[in-house]
């Protein structure tokens, strides 16, 4: 069990595997590197799925995922939330599929009303929720959701729907039959094939990881991933290394080949690099937390902080909101971590940062980019004047 890379070198291949250390070409390309997308609805600047993509391919633009949805590149289901996922990955959502047969989703099934539902799509096409008359007075919040969402929502996650597109963030759902690609491998998997399929693709996007880390929200699936996990590491499919107490295990072939370069990366809270986070902080020694959900007088860096990559360092988190009627992207709040730039301005980060941001503002539909509040008396002074892009 010897450790064949640096603990930095492990930082720098868990880089290279998300996809971050060079660019990538195309969505379908991306969601297949990184083994899905999250989806997220907070709007406050792009949402995050678009983000995760815009951070590992030059030019893009949220028409590329709608494009790559529609071409049947990707399908949208649940990962361990919801997500964008490889279309050639379709099978290995059977396997939840099944299991909402006859069961729940939130909700109890209403038979009548799916039936209802799938024979209006059936016969006038791709619908939304809305789309659905509701005869019982005004929509509540979403556990309130009025009976034809409910059921939409249900068949979706038995698999008898898909989702075609989005408007206005709303699924637009059609009949599986209709949207899934002809030479698509639609067969469920084998409880094994399936604990290989979560091995493969986690090992694939993150490098290196351990058995609980594989199985992330994967309920009553971490002893399987344990045991297959053991038996490839006996056949020599896998090796392993210790750390802080833990197996952590990688194919043997992996090396690293991709540079590190002189860049700024800002993520978002669900970017795949980060959902992890007892895994980032043991590894980037970073202690990172979303404050969407804290009380406005209990947080310490912003409703919506992104954290800062510099080279494989996290060094801070910034507050962002595009005033989109302005054309202007808010740092509201930008916080370094204690010991960064203590002795003044580092001007290699400086010009990573200040194209990070730009590029990030162009992303957001802004022009121009304001510093507004920061804890580095250096940066305050440095971006003191509204800049342009």
């Amino acid at each position: 069990m010897s450790n064949p890379f640096s603990p930095r070198e492990w930082l720098q291949l868990t880089m290279q595997q998300q996809g971050l250390l060079q660019p990538q070409t195309s969505v379908a390309e991306t969601v297949l590197r990184l083994s899905y997308v999250q989806i997220d609805s907070i709007n406050v600047v792009e949402r995050a799925h678009h983000h995760v993509l815009h951070s590992r391919m030059p030019g893009y633009q949220p028409k590329m995922l709608d494009s790559a949805l529609a071409k049947g590149e990707i399908f949208e289901y649940w990962s361990h939330a919801a997500a964008y996922l490889p279309i050639a990955d379709y099978r290995f959502s059977l396997q939840r599929k099944l299991l909402q047969n006859g069961g729940k989703h939130w909700f109890e099934p209403d038979d009548k009303v799916m039936q209802e539902v799938r024979a209006r799509i059936l016969a006038e096409g791709p619908l939304k929720a809305s789309d659905f008359e509701h005869s019982e007075g005004k929509n509540g919040a979403w556990w309130d959701w009025k009976p034809a969402k409910k059921a939409l929502e249900q068949l979706f996650m038995r698999g008898e729907l898909m989702v075609v597109r989005r408007e206005k963030f709303q699924k637009v759902y059609d009949l599986t039959a209709r949207v899934l690609p002809q030479d698509i491998n639609a067969k469920a998997p084998t409880e094994a094939e399936f604990t290989r399929y979560l091995i493969d693709r986690y090992l694939d996007a993150h490098a290196f990881g351990t058995a609980a880390q594989i199985a992330y929200l994967r309920k009553g699936l971490k002893s399987a991933v344990a045991q297959e996990l053991a038996e490839m590491l006996s056949q020599g499919g896998l090796a392993s290394f210790k750390a802080a107490g833990q197996s952590y295990f990688y194919y043997p072939a992996l090396q690293l080949h991709a540079p590190l370069p002189n860049k700024v990366w800002l993520l978002n809270p669900f970017d795949n690099l980060l959902i992890q986070r007892q895994r980032l902080k043991q590894w980037f020694d970073f202690d990172y937390q979303i404050e969407v959900y804290v009380p406005a007088e209990k947080r310490r860096y912003g409703y919506y902080s992104l954290a800062i990559l510099w080279r494989d360092t996290f060094v801070g988190r910034v507050d962002v909101k595009a005033d989109r009627q302005t054309g202007i992207l808010l740092l509201q709040q930008l916080t370094l971590e204690a010991g960064v730039m203590v002795n003044g301005l580092d001007e290699d980060f400086c010009a990573a940062f200040d194209t990070a941001i730009r590029e990030y503002a162009r992303f957001n539909g802004c022009d121009r980019w304001k510093l507004v509040k920061a804890n580095h008396k250096g940066l305050k002074q440095k971006y003191a004047r509204q800049q342009k892009c």
